[in-house]
């Protein structure tokens, strides 16, 4: 995948192998430097190239913190001399980052074949291991405020490598003891957490049912007969590979089922089996019939609102990936392992899910997506859709930014692509700083309804110039488009334009390949669209309010939009 980075490396070692991965194989086109070959702190003092440049600060412990070196010639341990300067290392990080777009922070590693002292190793005040391990932890909790700065596991890179991770031979050759193995998972790692800080990552995971949560074909055998958990190493592990689902749905990862199967039967399975762990209610959506698979995919995707470069495809069969791979292609297919005993590692692997953030919307996204199942089938027992939208009790809190929604308003401005008026990319520090200004006015929608809570699904940001507001950022979570909460929004948004007497809203909409749905409701919405040299343009009269609609009951914590409905 081609993308557009820019990242400069800071490090003690020669660390001109992992750039060159990195920008050759990792990050298609990416641009790479190296910070001057000398000493760690002047090149943090010194900053990156420029503000848009993210970083690698990679470090060895003997060459950054004093006192660990004296502990490796088994002088006394000074542990509060050591955490010092861990610490001042820290907060000279802090003070690059500010500078940056983001820092990745490798953690500390000792040579797999330093022993230390042995049984002693992890005494504390005695041994190196304990020493080590107490200066990353105090260096991930004195990073830990600084939003743009993440602290990598090295160590997980040398576990996987082996003892092939490390060679002396290496250091004295070339001032690298990092092998290609080790390289190799590192610049996979930061591809990763780039990848997640653009919004990147993978949001949905589609999976067969036969030979994939359990073991056989359930429309021969039945529910009864599948092989799944029990005193049995086989069903063990498809119980197992379940259950890492169910952790990856708990980080706002969603599942969903593209099987070949009859649907009462598959159902049934996953209904009374006692041994599933995934349960009807933890998927967002089904394709289980008898059609193509990656027709089915398609149409799950529209579905649930989501593009195909969000979604990643498991299917024991090779001749079903390859089906997919090639009519579907920004769907991830991964290689998927024969023995169900590996499928737990298999998953594990895929590296598509990091995300800078948790957030409360990402813990109950699968319960997010039941109640708009029970939205959806609830439309089809009413007249008509105004009487559905009626009936959901539709309730659009607005809040200003503040600490508390920063993460999840940060998550949307890099995730949310089809209602989004111009597809802004911000960190969390950048954002911050954007709203900060006080020509700029920042608004979180929150959004709930009769069937449960959507959580912080909307972003409008205004810029004030003279009598002329600009609607700057216009951006709605897919998953409650549809439903007036967009109109709700403008009914605020002109409400603050109104008490900050501006006369003019104005909203530009710059479009991609994703965002046609905001266009589409620009051209709806009542705004008037300007001249045609200024194409993409809509305007409101500021004068006249934006009519609140009638499904939908707006609790605005700015007082502005509530103080001025009728």
């Amino acid at each position: 995948m081609s993308r557009s980075e820019r990242l400069y490396f800071i490090a003690d070692f020669n660390v001109e192998t992992l750039a060159r991965y990195v920008a050759n194989t990792t990050l298609a086109d990416a641009e790479t430097a190296l910070a001057p070959p000398g000493p760690i702190m002047p090149a943090l003092a010194a900053g990156p190239p420029g503000p848009d440049w993210s970083a690698v600060v990679w470090t060895r412990p003997e060459t950054t913190i004093e006192a660990f070196r004296r502990a490796l010639t088994c002088h006394e341990i000074d542990l509060d001399r050591a955490l010092d300067e861990v610490r001042a290392y820290a907060a000279a990080i802090a003070q690059f980052a500010a500078r940056a777009r983001s820092v990745f922070v490798p953690i500390w590693v000792s040579p797999p074949f330093e022993r230390g002292l042995g049984m002693l190793d992890y005494r504390p005040g005695i041994g190196q291991a304990q020493l080590l391990a107490r200066m990353n932890l105090a260096l991930a909790d004195a990073l830990r405020n600084h939003p743009s700065v993440f602290v990598l596991d090295a160590g997980r890179w040398f576990a996987s490598a082996g003892s092939r991770g490390w060679s002396q031979k290496l250091w004295y050759a070339t001032k690298s003891p990092f092998t290609s193995a080790v390289i190799e998972h590192a610049a996979s790692d930061i591809g990763a957490a780039l990848d997640g800080i653009a919004g990147r990552a993978r949001r949905l995971v589609m999976l067969d049912l036969d030979n994939v949560l359990w073991g056989g074909v359930v429309g021969e055998v039945g529910w009864t007969g599948i092989t799944l958990g029990g005193h049995d190493h086989v069903g063990e592990a498809f119980a197992d590979f379940q259950r890492a689902l169910k952790t990856l749905a708990a980080r706002g990862v969603q599942l969903a089922l593209v099987s070949r199967n009859d649907e009462a039967t598959a159902l049934e399975a996953i209904d009374r089996h006692p041994e599933m762990q995934l349960r009807r209610g933890d998927f967002a959506g089904w394709r289980i019939n008898w059609e193509d698979k990656a027709r089915n995919i398609a149409d799950l995707l529209a579905e649930l609102n989501l593009g195909s470069e969000s979604a990643v495809f498991v299917d024991d069969s090779a001749i079903e990936r390859a089906r997919v791979r090639s009519a579907i292609p920004d769907v991830l297919v991964p290689e998927w392992p024969e023995d169900p005993a590996r499928f737990r590692e298999a998953l594990g692997s895929l590296r598509c899910f990091d995300s800078p953030f948790l957030t409360g919307e990402d813990r109950t996204r699968t319960t997010m997506f039941a109640a708009e199942r029970s939205r959806r089938s609830g439309l089809v027992a009413v007249a008509s859709v105004e009487e559905w939208l009626e009936s959901l009790d539709i309730r659009v809190t607005v809040e200003p930014l503040a600490d508390g929604n920063l993460d999840r308003a940060a998550q949307l401005f890099n995730k949310t692509n089809q209602m989004n008026l111009a597809t802004r990319r911000l960190s969390k520090p950048e954002l911050e700083v954007w709203a900060a200004a006080p020509e700029h006015c920042l608004l979180t929608f929150r959004v709930c309804d009769r069937f449960g809570d959507s959580g912080l699904t909307g972003i409008v940001g205004l810029r004030f110039e003279g009598s002329e507001a600009h609607l700057v950022d216009f951006l709605l979570s897919c998953r409650v488009m549809g439903r007036h909460v967009e109109e709700a929004m403008l009914h605020v948004a002109v409400a603050q334009c109104r008490a900050r007497r501006a006369s003019t809203l104005r909203a530009e909409f710059r479009p991609t390949a994703r965002n046609n749905p905001c266009l589409d409701f620009l051209r709806r919405s009542g705004l008037r669209a300007a001249a045609a040299a200024a194409e993409n343009v809509f305007i409101w009269n500021a004068s006249q309010p934006y009519e609140r609609p009638r499904s939908v009951t707006v609790l605005d914590q700015t007082g502005v939009a509530t103080a001025l409905d009728p």
